[in-house]
């Protein structure tokens, strides 16, 4: 697929009264319709839900769309959901792009306007970006359960007896002869003024 000419899908979703109460959905798909490389534009309720979803992959299918953008919410929310319909329907599941229009349009303004001007800025990068993607393929590494601390003050210390709780082998690392910072300079610790080290 390296190569190809992008033809690219945007789902805008409305999610409820979250985007849509606020930002001009049809406006907003109205102009991603328009973008160089966009196939088809679309508007849902909600694109995550299965039907949403499912729209997606029958435009993979039918249409040929190589590339996909979805403008709703986070992307810690619904990534992995739009990746896993992208693979369903026999693309490589980083051949989407999201853009959070509801956290940084919708949510952050009262003025529709504004709002959807940011909404409809936010799309066209989405845009201009996912066009340069390239296939990625998962992959498992092994890794050493062991941390490198770096500092042997009080933080250090503290960070270095947590993650060692946690089972996690732990190196601590300290430039000075002695650990425990500025705090085993001093000889007494107020409220208490007890014993600092």
């Amino acid at each position: 697929m390296i190569g190809e000419i992008p033809k690219i899908g945007v789902y805008v979703c409305e999610c409820g009264i979250n985007i849509g109460a606020v930002v001009d959905v049809p406006e907003v798909v109205r102009f991603a319709s328009e973008l160089a490389s966009v196939a088809v534009a679309r508007e849902y309720k909600y694109v995550c839900s299965e039907p949403g979803q499912n729209m997606i992959k029958n435009d993979i299918q039918e249409l040929g769309i190589n590339r996909v953008v979805v403008a709703s919410c986070t992307p810690r929310m619904h990534e992995p959901t739009f990746q896993h319909a992208v693979a369903e329907a026999g693309l490589n599941p980083y051949y989407l792009q999201m853009t959070n229009i509801r956290e940084h349009a919708s949510w952050i303004s009262k003025d529709q306007k504004a709002a959807t001007q940011k909404a409809k800025r936010l799309v066209g990068a989405a845009v201009a970006r996912v066009a340069f993607h390239e296939p990625l393929e998962s992959r498992t590494e092994k890794v050493t359960r062991a941390v490198l601390v770096v500092g042997g003050g009080i933080a250090g210390i503290q960070a270095a007896l947590t993650i060692a709780d946690g089972g996690y082998r732990v190196y601590l690392v300290e430039r000075e002869p002695t650990i425990g910072g500025h705090m085993a300079q001093l000889d007494k610790t107020f409220p208490t003024l007890d014993c600092s080290t």
